[in-house]
């Protein structure tokens, strides 16, 4: 049996339900039993119609949950007065399924998961484990998050830019438990990029691919973390990097630049250097002064800071980061590399200790104290 055809089919299903009259948080719940049901029966009956099969059950479980209601007699009343279902409509709801799971009523964490719950089709169980968090912690947080859209209008107008946000978070937390999140927000992000023609969405599934082009060169053996600059470009998916650059090239032709785009484009300078000694530092300043009046934000200008320390030198590194705030994260890190290739070793090794320390999780913690002894062991020579 094909998931993964299984799991596209899931937003076009939930919609149809919530057109028929279910609210979000049922309708989900029903297509939900329709699909352990086909796990069930579909091996040894494969139907003719997946998504027909799919509706027609799931919208059964919807009856028979609204039937063993008594406090819903009346809904029970209107929607047994529905037409029976019959062939599943044309019509795609999966951009304002995309919108209802990323609504701003919604925090960052939920909206997360709620998109992998009825978008990606994922269990509360894999999404648990995605998340280092226990299975009954998200199964409430994903029951908060129903009930929290559950008198949202289906076809209300969404923000494309807010579903943006959450499928890079999801992409952002690359691989654990059993689920590879990042290759999910791709997947999601391509059926986004189907039900809506934007630019930004094009940028996002741009970023996303040349990214993880990279993702088997940044890792050594022992797990430990390898840069960008001492990375086997060998190792890069040449494949996914062509795919990603004719993805933004059509975007960029456009003209309505937009962040991801922008964040896409220093990607892609980075892919197209054959070594660290030839990337085009000089366009990736640039863009980054693009990002930085798209956005203003602090974080990009941290990263121009390193851009401009390899364009203009190291000097030049370290006054853009003087303007910027020292408790920004990573702000120590930056710090030591552009000290370090000005040739202060002693303030370098300083700053990557005190960078290992206030590291985000220990692999990164590993590097920095590996890049502090490096240079304490120079320094003592």
């Amino acid at each position: 049996m094909d998931e993964a055809l299984l799991r596209s089919l899931i937003p076009g299903v939930i919609g149809t339900l919530v057109r028929r009259g279910a609210d979000f948080a049922a309708a989900e719940d029903a297509v939900q039993d329709a699909l352990v049901e086909a796990l069930r029966a579909w091996p040894a009956d494969p139907p003719r119609d997946a998504r027909g099969w799919l509706v027609t059950v799931a919208w059964r479980r919807y009856l028979d949950a609204v039937r063993a209601d008594a406090a819903r007699r009346r809904r029970e009343d209107r929607v047994e007065e529905e037409p029976a279902p019959g062939p599943a409509p044309a019509a795609d709801d999966t951009l304002q399924l995309f919108f209802l799971c990323a609504h701003p009523s919604l925090t960052p964490s939920s909206a997360v998961a709620l998109t992998l719950r009825a978008v990606g089709g994922l269990t509360t169980r894999q999404i648990a484990r995605a998340y280092l968090v226990p299975e009954a912690t998200m199964a409430q947080r994903i029951s908060r998050a129903k009930r929290t859209v559950s008198g949202v209008r289906f076809d209300q107008p969404g923000d494309v830019a807010t579903v943006l946000r959450v499928l890079y978070l999801v992409f952002n937390e690359g691989y654990s438990g059993d689920v590879d999140l990042a290759a999910e927000a791709i997947r999601l992000t391509r059926q986004l990029a189907t039900a809506v023609d934007h630019p930004e969405v094009a940028g996002l599934l741009a970023l996303m691919l040349l990214h993880h082009a990279r993702r088997a060169a940044r890792t050594a053996p022992d797990g430990s973390l390898v840069p960008l600059a001492e990375q086997d470009r060998g190792r890069w998916d040449t494949a996914a990097i062509a795919e990603g650059v004719g993805i933004l090239q059509a975007a960029l032709a456009r003209d309505r630049l937009g962040e991801f785009q922008a964040q896409a484009a220093v990607a892609a300078l980075h892919a197209d250097a054959p070594t660290a000694e030839e990337t085009d530092w000089v366009q990736i300043v640039e863009w980054y002064d693009e990002l930085v009046r798209l956005t203003g934000s602090p974080v990009v200008r941290l990263n121009r800071a390193v851009a401009l320390g390899e364009a203009d030198g190291p000097r030049a590194g370290l006054l853009a980061l003087a303007e910027l705030d020292a408790s920004l994260p990573r702000y120590a890190a930056v710090a030591a590399y552009l000290h370090e290739r000005d040739g202060d070793l002693a303030t370098a090794a300083r700053l990557y200790a005190e960078a290992a320390h206030k590291a985000p999780d220990l692999a990164e913690r590993h590097h920095l104290t590996r890049q502090a002894a490096r240079l304490n062991s120079r320094g003592s020579r």
